[in-house]
């Protein structure tokens, strides 16, 4: 996937960009937490991988999964 460079001199196209770059990790990330928690990571594992609190992750995923 590739995205076109921003032009710096246009504030409103580079912020729109920065947008868009926040909106596919947010996915990404979402993606990869729902597949390691399938997988039986642990919400530890998880938390240590993205560099936050397990409590942090947790809150922030756990009602998004759905229950085994």
């Amino acid at each position: 996937m590739t995205f076109p460079v921003p032009d710096p001199s246009d504030p409103a196209e580079a912020l729109a960009a920065v947008v868009s770059l926040r909106q596919l990790a947010d996915r990404l990330e979402a993606a990869s937490v729902r597949e390691a928690i399938e997988q039986g990571w642990s919400w530890v594992r998880v938390a240590q991988c993205l560099g936050v609190s397990k409590q942090a992750v947790h809150k922030k995923y756990a009602r998004r999964l759905p229950r085994p």
